[in-house]
C-alpha cells in the first residue's frame, strides 16, 4: 500500500478543498442564472486507476455539471501513483533514473452557456519522482475577447503572482503564451494567463504560490461571470462560440500535455476529456 508523506498528504487535501469552494462558488452561480430550466449541480464519479504492477496505482474524483449558467463545467482531482513506461520516463523531469512517480492535482475547465461569458481553464499539481515540484496554470479563453475583461483578468493574476515573486507573473505569462499557441492555426487558444512547471525552489513557498492561484480562481471567476451571464446574445454569438470551441478542442487533443501524461499513466479516460466542450463546430 502506498504510504503518502507529509507534503503529499497536504497537497492532496488542499485540492481536495479547492475543488469543494469551486464547484459551490459554481453552483451558487447557477442559482443567481436568470437563464432558462433548472439549476445544475456537479455530480461526481469516483474512478480508481489499477498500476500496471497489479497494485492500486490511486485515482480520483470527476465532477461534472450542467446547467443553466454553464452548459459543461467539469472540476477533477486525482492521486495516483506508480510506474512510467520506460519512453515516457525519459519525457518527465527526474524519472529517467527511477520511474516511479506520484501525482495529486486539480484540473477544471468551464464551458458557459452565454457566449459573452468566458470559458477558462485552471490546473495546479504536485508531482514526486526523484525530484518534486508544482506546476499548473490559469488562462482565460473567452469566444468573444473582452479588453477590459482581459485587463481585470491579468491584472488579477499579477497580482497574485507578485505577492509571492516579482518575477513569476512576466515569466508565468510569456510562458503561456508559448504553450497555448496553435500552430496550425497561427493563433492562441485563448487571451492568454499564466503557466508553470518544475517549480521547486522551497516548497512551502511553491505551495503557497500554487494555492494562490487557486484561491484568485475563486475569486476572480465569479465576478467575471456575473458580469455577463444576465446580457442577451445573439444567434451569430452563439455561432462564434462553437467555433472557438472547436479550437479549444483541437488544441487539448493535440498539444495538451495534461492529456498526454493522464493517457500515458492510465488515468481514466472520461476524466482526461472532460475538457472537450459539450458542442462544437468546424464550419
Amino acid at each position: 500500500m502506498y504510504t503518502l508523506d507529509e507534503q503529499q498528504t497536504a497537497a492532496q487535501s488542499w485540492f481536495r478543498d479547492l475543488r469543494d469552494q469551486i464547484c459551490a462558488a459554481l453552483e451558487t452561480l447557477e442559482d443567481e442564472s436568470s437563464a432558462a430550466g433548472p439549476a445544475g449541480r456537479f455530480e461526481r464519479t469516483a474512478w480508481d486507476r489499477p498500476d500496471p504492477s497489479g497494485e492500486h496505482g490511486g485515482g480520483g474524483v470527476m465532477s461534472v455539471m450542467k446547467g443553466r449558467a454553464f452548459e459543461k463545467a467539469g472540476v477533477n482531482i486525482s492521486t495516483v501513483h506508480g510506474q512510467f513506461s520506460p519512453d515516457f520516463a525519459k519525457q518527465i523531469n527526474g524519472a529517467a533514473e527511477d520511474p516511479r512517480f506520484f501525482a495529486t492535482g486539480i484540473s477544471l475547465v468551464i464551458h458557459p452557456a452565454n457566449p459573452l461569458v468566458p470559458a477558462i481553464h485552471m490546473n495546479t499539481r504536485f508531482l514526486v519522482t526523484t525530484k518534486r515540484w508544482f506546476g499548473g496554470g490559469v488562462d482565460l479563453n473567452p469566444a468573444l475577447p473582452d479588453d477590459a475583461e482581459t485587463a481585470l483578468f491579468h491584472d488579477s493574476v499579477k497580482t497574485m503572482c507578485d505577492a509571492h515573486d516579482p518575477a513569476h507573473y512576466p515569466a508565468f505569462k510569456k510562458w503561456a503564451e508559448d504553450y497555448f499557441w496553435v500552430p496550425h492555426r497561427n493563433r492562441h487558444r485563448g487571451v492568454g494567463g499564466i503557466f508553470y512547471d518544475h517549480l521547486s525552489n522551497d516548497w512551502d513557498k511553491d505551495f503557497a504560490f500554487t494555492q494562490g492561484v487557486g484561491k484568485t480562481f475563486v475569486d476572480l471567476y465569479p465576478r467575471l461571470v456575473r458580469a455577463k451571464m444576465h446580457q442577451e446574445f445573439t444567434a451569430e454569438q452563439r455561432l462564434q462560440q462553437l467555433r472557438y470551441r472547436g479550437l479549444y478542442a483541437e488544441f487539448n487533443l493535440v498539444y495538451d500535455r495534461g492529456t498526454t501524461f493522464g493517457l500515458k499513466t492510465g488515468g481514466n479516460v472520461d476524466a482526461i476529456l472532460m475538457s472537450l466542450p459539450p458542442e462544437a463546430r468546424w464550419d
